[in-house]
């Protein structure tokens, strides 16, 4: 009885698997897969980054990329990281440049190196489609684990209109701190004690924060980090001190830039507005500012203390670790295409950040765009000074350390000299581990 019915089972089977024999197999759908991507700054970028997906899965069938905001930088990495763990990554996300290497330290990235190999090309010549500057970034320990995608640098806007009437020429903007200190000082406008326009606005939230200060140090002639190493940091210095001074000083000894720390969009709000004359802010707020400022504007370099230096800012794209072979394939198509010459020109006129690809600047479009736009080359002809954006071990917490004491500084609460000793010591702390497992881990 038992054979009988093993016998059945076998024939229902065997019959089951003929009949699948007989006909073609479905045809498999798409290979489907998420796109985390943040947003940083001021615009419509959500909706930018709507119709390029559109577009993308419009020519590419045999793939349906999706779209999901994950927030800010921050945001994005901390929803990453949770994915990751999970089980359950995105193909790809836009992860703020800042951020590969401590994600490359926990095993969080995919190596790309491979994937570039299997295209039949070398690393050198894949990088060598993206502006140097952006590779200090995207390159570690000799390999590659991201793919410039939106970039920045910082740039002083200035109220053109503004500036004239107060005797000042917006075409020969400033170009050290002691002329943005005098420029600020005769911009500032007051009515008794009150305050009704702002000669600078410089934003301090998380990330931005630490981003300025990179900024201001860099010009001042110091380093933010150790570029070749995550496990140092560089707070506690005269270039820093000197940085964090002049700006503590605009606000509490000369009182051209409100007190308090200010988050960027208050600063391009303030900026539109018309109560502030001048501000520094990414290049990626640039559309925003020209697609809203009923005011002639200019924007120029970050003026210097010491040097011309500014930060690379923006993100790029990556992979992260764990993902299927099949997911991995279509990410890989995504970026290639998100970031050739026509749709890396396409994002930097609708977003206002700098195209990484040097081809896009040769297209049609962009070529025509910058004559209409020659305020979109500045970001690009600042470059040249551009260095690596900031980059350790346990990047956000480590960076924190140091923001927490310029707003306490900005709100008066500390001095400065003070206030960068106590965050040197706080991230030294953090630092520590890292330092144990690598240069104080001796044979």
């Amino acid at each position: 009885m038992l054979f009988s019915r093993r016998l059945m089972l076998g024939l229902a089977i065997a019959g089951t698997l003929a009949g699948a024999l007989a006909f073609p197999a479905m045809a498999e759908g798409p290979t489907e897969i998420d796109l985390f991507f943040p947003v940083p700054v001021d615009g419509k970028l959500a909706r930018d980054m709507g119709t390029l997906i559109k577009e993308f899965n419009e020519s590419h069938p045999a793939i349906k990329a999706t779209a999901v905001y994950t927030g800010s930088y921050d945001d994005t990495l901390i929803k990453t990281r949770a994915a990751i763990k999970a089980g359950k990554p995105p193909a790809a996300v836009i992860m703020s440049a800042n951020f590969l290497l401590d994600m490359q330290i926990e095993n969080e990235l995919t190596n790309l190196d491979s994937l570039i190999a299997a295209d039949g090309t070398t690393k050198e010549q894949f990088l060598g489609q993206f502006f140097p500057a952006l590779q200090g970034n995207a390159v570690i320990n000799r390999s590659v684990y991201g793919v410039p995608f939106h970039n920045s640098t910082p740039l002083l806007y200035i109220n053109a209109d503004q500036a004239k009437e107060a005797g000042l020429d917006p075409d020969k903007p400033p170009q050290t701190w002691a002329e943005l200190t005098d420029w600020a000082k005769k911009l500032t406008k007051r009515e008794g004690d009150k305050v009704t326009r702002w000669g600078i606005a410089i934003p301090c939230a998380y990330d931005y924060c630490g981003w300025m200060m990179e900024t201001l140090t860099m010009s001042n002639g110091g380093r933010y980090y150790n570029e070749e190493f995550g496990g140092e940091v560089y707070y506690d210095t005269p270039s820093m001190l000197g940085a964090l001074t002049w700006w503590n000083d605009l606000v509490a000894k000369h009182k051209v830039h409100a007190p308090g720390a200010t988050p960027g969009p208050a600063v391009s709000t303030s900026f539109i507005s018309g109560n502030a004359a001048m501000m520094m802010l990414s290049t990626g707020s640039l559309t925003y500012v020209r697609d809203n400022a009923k005011f002639n504007y200019k924007v120029a370099f970050i003026p210097r203390n010491v040097r011309n230096a500014v930060p690379i800012g923006g993100a790029s794209l990556i992979i992260p670790a764990g993902l299927e072979a099949d997911k991995q394939k279509a990410a890989w198509t995504l970026i290639k295409w998100m970031t050739s010459p026509e749709k890396s020109g396409w994002w930097s006129r609708a977003t206002g950040y700098f195209a990484p690809n040097m081809a896009a600047y040769k297209t049609p479009d962009m070529v025509d765009f910058l004559n209409k736009n020659p305020d979109a080359k500045t970001a690009v002809e600042q470059l040249d000074v551009a260095k690596p954006w900031f980059a350790t071990y346990k990047t956000v917490p480590v960076r924190k350390t140091l923001e927490d004491e310029v707003m306490l500084v900005l709100n008066g609460k500390k001095q400065p000299k003070e206030a960068l000793a106590a965050a040197q010591k706080a991230a030294d702390e953090l630092l520590k581990p890292y330092n144990a497992e690598t240069s104080l881990k001796l044979p």
